[in-house]
């Protein structure tokens, strides 16, 4: 089992994309999280970068106050924070500018560590935060709005990337459908709730690039799919579509990580991400994984989605190994995780 990181208290702070979060971590615990979703995206069918980052210059100063505040400290009582680890990539450039320039201030202002943290490992590390975890070398499947990918972890830092989208992302492929059905942005959590009460077999809908050995993903096609079918029916249950569709995603998404997983012989199996939380997706792993002894991991929907408690962990296991940023740290809205590593068969 990984061992939880022992470094006092630290303020985590996660503005990558459309919530402001900030959280704290006492000793590998985590003492409060507090996240601010910005909803008014949803009247433009996605997120506006322009705004996104003027609501996290004014939500994040609020948001730090709470969070401490939960954590039972004063902004009065910053000293006792011993470091602070924040989002720097990727992400929409202005989102992560008001996040790390904030911590920049911060951690200049009480002289302690900067860590800066990926997005993306910080999502894998997400279930430190749960009670049971999995042992490295594990598989993570990261799946949301923007990624979708497959990859090797070995240890802290050390990652292979096994297969990713070479389109559209699974969630983002849940939100064109949904804007299809006329559902409001983001589509996911409606889509899975209109799932359970309707037919998946409904219609079969196309599964890409299922072919052995490939581990990359594409989710264009089913979009495209759902939209002709649409056209050509005018009557129709939107659950039915929508179980139909959540289906095929689901199949996809399970049967390619197993695959990985057995190929690889690696035991444990990590889902995380906001299309993480889809209660058919858990449901599929945690089935699949029985059947073959394998073990299946993933955080609750409130560490699922984007926030600083991930932030706060990854940033703790970073400064256990002595990896502090310095003032320099850069947002960067594109950084790869992994190079592409290919297994052989």
């Amino acid at each position: 089992m990984i061992a939880l990181p022992k470094t006092g208290v630290l303020l985590g702070i996660e503005s990558s994309c459309d919530e402001t979060s900030a959280a704290v971590l006492r000793n590998g615990e985590l003492a409060s999280v507090v996240v601010s979703s910005q909803f008014f995206h949803e009247r433009f069918g996605g997120v506006v970068p322009e705004l996104a980052s003027r609501a996290h210059v004014r939500a994040i100063l609020p948001i730090v106050r709470a969070a401490l505040n939960q954590a039972a400290l004063s902004i009065d009582e910053m000293d006792s924070v011993d470091a602070i680890a924040v989002t720097h990539a990727p992400g929409l450039m202005g989102s992560l500018l008001a996040g790390l320039n904030f911590a920049k201030g911060l951690a200049l202002g009480l002289g302690v560590p900067l860590i800066g943290v990926h997005h993306i490992e910080a999502h894998i590390f997400s279930v430190l935060l749960e009670e049971h975890h999995p042992d490295f070398p594990f598989i993570a499947l990261i799946v949301s709005g923007g990624h979708t990918m497959l990859v090797l972890v070995n240890d802290i830092g050390h990652y292979e990337l096994l297969g990713e989208t070479l389109d559209d992302a699974a969630g983002e492929a849940f939100d064109k459908v949904g804007k299809l059905l006329g559902m409001g942005y983001p589509a996911g959590p409606e889509i899975d709730k209109l799932a359970r009460t309707g037919d998946p077999h409904f219609i079969r809908f196309p599964r890409a690039m299922m072919e052995e050995g490939n581990s990359d993903f594409s989710f264009s096609g089913i979009k495209t799919s759902v939209s002709n079918w649409l056209k050509k029916h005018s009557e129709y249950s939107i659950s039915d579509i929508a179980a139909s569709f959540q289906r095929a995603v689901v199949d996809v998404l399970v049967t390619k990580t197993i695959n990985v997983a057995e190929s690889l012989e690696v035991r444990d199996i990590v889902s995380a991400g906001g299309v993480s939380a889809n209660s058919e997706l858990r449901e599929r792993f945690q089935k699949e994984c029985s059947r073959r002894t394998m073990r299946f991991f993933a955080p609750r929907p409130l560490f699922s989605t984007d926030n600083a408690a991930m932030i706060a962990m990854l940033g703790a296991l970073k400064l256990t190994r002595g990896q502090a940023s310095d003032l320099s740290l850069t947002a960067m809205p594109r950084k790869p995780l992994a190079e592409r590593t290919i297994h052989p068969a």
